[in-house]
């Protein structure tokens, strides 16, 4: 059956494409040449440079709009991209179309978790576009639509008394979700376990602001066996490049090297790794009120996790230095929420999970989004759960947990 109309879709995992002037309308001057501004090549494509570096797929599977059969062809010039994209203004038309009422939009360009800042060689430098980017996303962006948009952030991962101020800075200008590394130790910084982030995790329980660990942010995924050099085209610094063998693509795949969809299909394994060194890391029982929203990576595994998390546990904490008497999978549902685009397994097994811990996501305009039929998949996915179950998958739980309630 569809969802009730009193229903309004919130999605916890969307994307958006910078547009060309989001920091060259925000740096100082004195930033302004070695800042992210977009160029046009020999080619005719669009090109961000920053720094010394040239980063050439400005649409980063920015494939909405598409067939199937059409992706791997990175979108090389804004008008490669349907506006939705780029705009914020047209993106609620999108919106609208697919029938979801507000979303939550990652960055592309900096990465999933600001991986592209962290790497820059002035670090000055890097702050000020870290906070053009945060003025971008909440002045400009969410402030386009207010009550559409749901604000999100990101910090500057490699000071961690930065990332503290500019936690402050952007939840008093209404940010609810924070962007974060999957696991910052593939970026060369401090583990989980590390009491480096304490400040951080202080700050995050005392602004209420969500920490979102969005799959790949941390720039690792599992490829088994596919070696180093074929992924690293296609999944750079932690955001994937399509690549297709049929249509050219962007990498060269060798015979013997797994295909890039090897990867897709074991995504979730990055955020049960993510979730099982959080939960291991002693780190939530000194910050009870931290909140995690683990995105694009389903809830099926789930339970399975739970489960073997507490196996571990009952064998192996009397000679190790993990909590003594609190359960692993007690933390988990305490500290995790999750979400879906698909996952026919995890909403037979709702109740197993928590009808109270689980989210949606459109994902647009990534090749997961189900765009323009967002809200038809989503009802046929919970025609067999109650109504007030599914308005609690669809909307009050990412209200309650974002603290973004009705406008």
């Amino acid at each position: 059956m569809p969802l009730q109309d009193h229903m309004q879709i919130i999605s916890v995992d969307d994307h958006l494409i910078e547009h060309p002037r989001v920091f060259s309308d925000r740096l100082p001057a004195k930033f302004l040449a070695e800042g992210p501004r977009i160029v046009e090549d020999e080619k005719g494509r669009h090109i961000w440079h920053f720094e010394d570096k040239i980063f050439p797929y400005i649409g980063l599977n920015a494939v909405a709009g598409k067939s199937p059969a059409e992706y791997g062809l990175e979108p090389l010039r804004f008008e490669d991209m349907i506006p939705g994209c780029y705009d914020p203004v047209e993106r609620v038309k999108d919106m609208d179309v697919d029938g979801v009422h507000a979303a939550c939009c990652f960055p592309s360009f900096p990465g999933f978790g600001g991986r592209v800042f962290l790497n820059a060689k002035d670090k000055d430098l890097a702050f000020a576009c870290l906070q053009a980017w945060n003025d971008f996303s909440i002045d400009e962006w969410s402030a386009t639509a207010p009550g559409r948009y749901v604000p999100l952030a990101l910090l500057p991962i490699w000071d961690v008394d930065r990332c503290v101020s500019e936690l402050k800075r952007v939840a008093a200008k209404g940010a609810r979700v924070v962007s974060f590394p999957d696991s910052p130790v593939p970026l060369g910084l401090p583990s989980f376990h590390s009491d480096h982030w304490g400040p951080l995790w202080d700050a995050f329980e005392d602004t209420g602001v969500v920490v979102s660990l969005h799959f790949g942010s941390g720039s690792f995924v599992p490829g088994f066996s596919a070696s180093a050099k074929a992924l690293s085209p296609s999944f750079k610094g932690g955001e994937f490049k399509s690549v297709s063998a049929r249509t050219g693509g962007n990498a060269e795949i060798k015979d013997d090297d797994a295909p890039t969809c090897t990867s897709f299909a074991v995504y979730a394994t990055n955020l049960m790794w993510t979730a099982s060194d959080l939960v291991f890391s002693g780190q939530l029982q000194k910050h009870p009120r931290l909140k995690f929203m683990l995105a694009e990576g389903g809830i099926g595994w789930f339970p399975y996790i739970w489960e073997r998390m507490d196996q571990v546990w009952s064998r192996h904490r009397y000679y190790q230095p993990i909590d003594f008497d609190t359960r692993p999978s007690d933390l988990f549902k305490k500290h995790f929420w999750g979400c879906y685009i698909e996952d026919e397994f995890g909403i037979k097994n709702r109740h197993e999970i928590g009808i109270d811990r689980i989210c949606v996501e459109i994902d647009y305009p990534h090749s997961d989004s189900n765009w323009p039929n967002s809200r038809k998949g989503i009802a046929a996915s919970l025609a067999e759960v109650p109504d007030d179950e599914a308005h609690r998958i669809v909307e009050l739980n990412a209200r309650e947990v974002l603290n973004f309630p009705r406008g």
